[in-house]
């Protein structure tokens, strides 16, 4: 029988302490307990998340993770590993949002607009970075993910998202989970693609950005860096 947080004494569920506190209130584990709702037999919810959490060091790795290695976990499933999985996503989608403030003029302020959303990443992923006439940020869209060290670049699908935010500019990047950000030969070839659909369509392509952890290099042949 799996153990419910509704075992617990009141005034120590993390739900009732988030209403009467508020959610900075709660720690990691009561958060993600939260998400759980129920733990498994002989087990709160609580000490699932606590289980999650040390297995992936911290909630950057549990982010990182896959569904099909949280469902392997007794106590989680499929069900569970795809709400943890579609949390993180939701947190991410929110952090999305653009920012008028940040104006994307050399390869570096790319790198540095999208790093924190790739912190973690094991697998390549896809970020395209909206900007309106003048270079200022938009919208972060993640539009493709793909196999470690192998990520499709759907051309027209992000030339569509560029248009479906009203964006007249952005830039593209992609991380190399194996550490090393020097672009590979498909890089450099679908940054050309890149450039030549833009002009096409009408828009400004500012650069494609390749990002391993701090490191960073512009496939279009511009200085790269450690931030």
């Amino acid at each position: 029988m799996a153990v419910s947080l509704v075992d617990v004494p009141a005034a120590q569920r993390p739900r009732e302490r988030l209403v009467a506190l508020g959610p900075q209130a709660l720690t990691d584990v009561e958060l993600l307990a939260l998400l759980l709702r129920h733990g498994r037999r002989g087990a709160s919810a609580l000490d699932l998340a606590v289980e999650l959490l040390v297995e992936h060091g911290g909630l950057a790795g549990l982010a990182a993770a896959r569904p099909e290695e949280l469902s392997r976990r007794a106590g989680v499933g499929v069900a569970k590993a795809s709400a943890i999985i579609a949390a993180f996503h939701l947190g991410a989608r929110a952090r999305g949002g653009g920012d008028p403030s940040i104006r994307l003029t050399t390869p570096a302020d790319v790198a540095s607009a999208a790093r924190p959303l790739f912190a973690g990443a094991r697998v390549e992923r896809l970020l395209v970075l909206v900007c309106d006439a003048q270079n200022r940020l938009r919208r972060k869209v993640f539009v493709a993910e793909g196999a470690v060290d192998q990520v499709a670049v759907p051309v027209r699908e992000i030339m569509n998202t560029v248009l479906r935010h009203d964006g007249r500019a952005f830039a593209v990047v992609h991380n190399h989970p194996s550490g090393d950000p020097t672009p590979s030969v498909d890089d450099r070839r679908a940054t050309t693609f890149l450039a030549d659909a833009a002009h096409t369509v009408g828009l400004r392509f500012l650069d494609h950005v390749v990002i391993a952890g701090e490191e960073w290099a512009s496939a279009s042949g511009l200085a790269g860096g450690d931030g």
